[in-house]
């Protein structure tokens, strides 16, 4: 079975927020990592390395919740488009059977591939504009 979390992403204040969060639910960050962390930063404007690539707190049994701040060249996120709904899959098959089918009618924002961090990982809007992160990491989720 899936597991599902959400997934904030914010106009550079992702780390005050989830500072926030922390100081609310308590907890340690399992990831933190920053855009001078990617091996790519081409599409970074000035000040952006040290802004979020990716932050996950545990919150409770199993869950995360995890976010982003968001580079300009993709612009401003406003209510509705600052969250994805990350699922984390079990095995590849899996997650390339989840994938087609949200994307199914939909938007492909990023195709399934392997990625740096070691996930297989894509993204996409289903045919209602529910935004998706399908991603299966062998090692652990998250």
């Amino acid at each position: 079975m899936p597991t599902i979390n959400p997934y904030l992403h914010f106009n550079g204040n992702a780390e005050a927020a989830f500072n926030f969060y922390r100081s609310v639910f308590g907890g340690e960050f399992k990831m933190m990592s920053r855009f001078k962390d990617a091996p790519s930063q081409t599409q970074l404007h000035a000040g952006e390395a040290e802004k979020i690539l990716h932050v996950s707190l545990p919150i409770g049994n199993g869950n995360l919740l995890m976010g982003s701040d968001v580079p300009q060249a993709f612009g401003e996120v406003t209510f509705g488009t600052n969250f994805n709904i990350s699922i984390s899959t079990f095995d590849e098959p899996e997650t390339d059977r989840v994938f087609a089918a949200l994307s199914d009618g939909g938007t492909l924002n990023m195709p399934l591939e392997k990625t740096f961090w070691g996930a297989y990982f894509g993204m996409c809007k289903d045919k209602f504009g529910v935004q998706w992160m399908v991603s299966y990491e062998s090692n652990q989720p998250g």
